[in-house]
């Protein structure tokens, strides 16, 4: 079993500080509190299992492995633009009767 700090970890996975410290407190990943020079520092206990355990959180790889072809993502696409035209044509309604 290796330790390392907060930091080290949040850097080795790429994840923030923050995320690491919500993960440690969630007790989604094994920590134990030592003792240094009065000062409590706390360590992340790594295991293969541990690592295995991590969530991808990458935003540059695509979550879903479904490919559409060209025509499939361009129906969508103006899908999402009718829908969100709606959406601001209910939100003007509100601005101006208010």
């Amino acid at each position: 079993m290796k330790k390392v700090t907060l930091r080290e970890y949040a850097k080795l996975h790429k994840l923030s500080f923050f995320n690491v410290v919500k993960m440690v407190r969630n007790r989604e990943l094994k920590s134990e509190m030592v003792k240094e020079e009065g000062n409590e520092v706390t360590y992340i206990l790594l295991e293969e299992e541990t690592q295995r355990a991590i969530p991808n959180n990458s935003p540059l790889e695509p979550t879903n492995t479904v490919t559409l072809t060209l025509q499939e993502e361009n129906r969508l696409l103006k899908e999402e633009i009718v829908r969100l035209k709606e959406a601001l044509e209910k939100c003007n309604k509100r601005t101006v009767l208010a």
